[in-house]
């Protein structure tokens, strides 16, 4: 991942984990966005699709929680749980 250039609104984007699937190696990354935490599901490398796992993180333990769970529900899935495919239920 290159460098991204921050201007006081963004923070640089920081790698928290990294997790094995059927996609191969991939990457959970947070950064600071307009003040707020942003979680993001990356590949390693360029090769993949970019999955955005939450867009506001309030608290840092509320951060290491999501994280923790993201990863045991990989593991049990065997890909990204962003990609899932939700079926809403009929109102």
């Amino acid at each position: 991942m290159t460098a991204t250039p921050t201007n006081g609104r963004t923070g640089t984007p920081k790698v928290l984990a990294r997790y094995e699937c059927t996609d191969g190696t991939r990457q959970l990354i947070g950064q600071r966005i307009n003040g707020q935490v942003a979680l993001i599901d990356t590949p390693v490398g360029n090769d993949g699709k970019v999955y955005l796992v939450e867009r506001h993180v309030p608290s840092r333990d509320e951060l290491d929680g999501l994280i923790a769970d993201y990863l045991d529900l990989a593991a049990e899935l065997g890909h990204p749980p962003a990609a899932q495919d939700w079926i809403w239920p009929e109102s």
